[in-house]
């Protein structure tokens, strides 16, 4: 286990903005993420729980301890009729994806490139191309940080939704993801109705085809954080009523949205497009000139530049369709989770 003090937290996440933290410790294993918890040197520091920093942004100095998640570690089994999988924490999501297609198992190809590591996945229920963490995932196995022991929550125990689980809410700082268990059924079946996978040839689909399909859509999409700093999608397609929906349909035609349930999922990339934001630069940030979903670390910017842009792209927005929009990217403060307002707030 190997401990840093004052440590850059530049390297650790992907908007790769400079920012420091009190401690930053690397865990390799459940016995060593316990005694992180337990060492009293640490006891009255704030604690994060940090995987690759994919989907986070801190918006100033971090007074606590950053735990790095490096638990590592597959395991496949099978039954007559599905394959399981129990994989630790810390294992890399894309470079899972790309062994569970490399391996021929199904399920997991719409899933590909989404960044992170496993153990965020069922906190955030990352989804794509019409697939969701939810539809694989059997367990999921937690640290329960009251009494140091793992307890493996069912699917239903994780009360997923949209981008949306039990580890934001009853559960927030109370347990850490240590492994996920999933299943993935023998007789594969294709998720190719949703956006361009559509077009894929029938008599050639495959878990390959759609995942190759999938990674270069993404590549053509998003941008690789290893040379623009980014956390994905920004923000989150947000739900609109039907009535609301028709209502802009009628002024816009074009609009894109897709049925949930009883509502509207709408584009969020096309609601920013729209507002004529792709390119627009803030500081140092800059709304991706191709994906509008997407703000970059285009020219070494702050925090402040990132949250200044992006409280620009939500009020362009609300001003012109009248919906709120909720980013996806979580906040790190000084000592816990913000949000937008307060950290603007705070920066004020």
């Amino acid at each position: 286990m190997q401990s840093y003090l004052n440590a850059s937290l530049k390297n650790v996440h992907t908007f790769s903005i400079e920012q420091t933290c009190d401690v930053l410790v690397e865990v390799t294993s459940v016995d060593e993420l316990i005694s992180v918890y337990q060492d009293p040197q640490w006891s009255a520091l704030p604690k994060l729980m940090l995987g690759k920093g994919s989907n986070m942004l801190f918006t100033e100095h971090f007074s606590g301890l950053v735990i790095i998640n490096r638990l590592s570690g597959i395991e496949l089994t099978e039954s007559s009729e599905s394959y399981s999988l129990h994989v630790s924490g810390g294992e890399d999501w894309p470079s899972l994806v790309e062994w569970s297609v490399d391996h021929g198992l199904g399920g997991l190809e719409n899933l590909a490139m989404i960044p992170g590591c496993s153990g965020s996945a069922p906190i955030q229920n990352i989804g794509a191309y019409g697939v969701e963490l939810q539809d694989v995932c059997e367990y999921v196995d937690i640290l329960c940080l009251d009494t140091y022991t793992v307890k493996r929550l069912s699917k239903d125990e994780c009360l997923f939704g949209y981008r949306d689980s039990i580890f934001k809410h009853a559960l927030y700082g109370k347990a850490i993801v240590v492994a996920i268990g999933l299943t993935l059924a023998k007789e594969w079946k294709p998720c190719n109705h949703y956006g361009p996978l559509k077009s894929l040839p029938l008599e050639t689909l495959s878990p390959r085809s759609i995942f190759d399909e999938v990674c270069a859509i993404r590549s053509s999409k998003l941008p690789d954080p290893s040379v623009q700093g980014n956390a994905g999608s920004f923000f989150k397609n947000p739900v609109i009523t039907k009535d609301h929906f028709d209502r802009l349909s009628a002024l816009y035609p074009d609009i894109v949205g897709y049925e949930s349930n009883d509502m509207i999922k709408v584009a969020a990339g096309w609601l920013i497009d729209q507002c004529q934001f792709k390119g627009v630069i803030e500081g140092g940030a800059q709304v991706h000139p191709n994906q509008a979903l997407v703000i970059i670390n285009h020219d070494e910017a702050s925090a402040a530049d990132i949250l200044r842009l992006a409280a620009r792209v939500r009020q362009a927005v609300l001003g012109k369709f009248d919906i709120p929009l909720e980013h996806e990217v979580r906040f790190m403060g000084q000592d816990s989770e913000t949000n937008l307002d307060k950290a603007l707030e705070a920066m004020a």
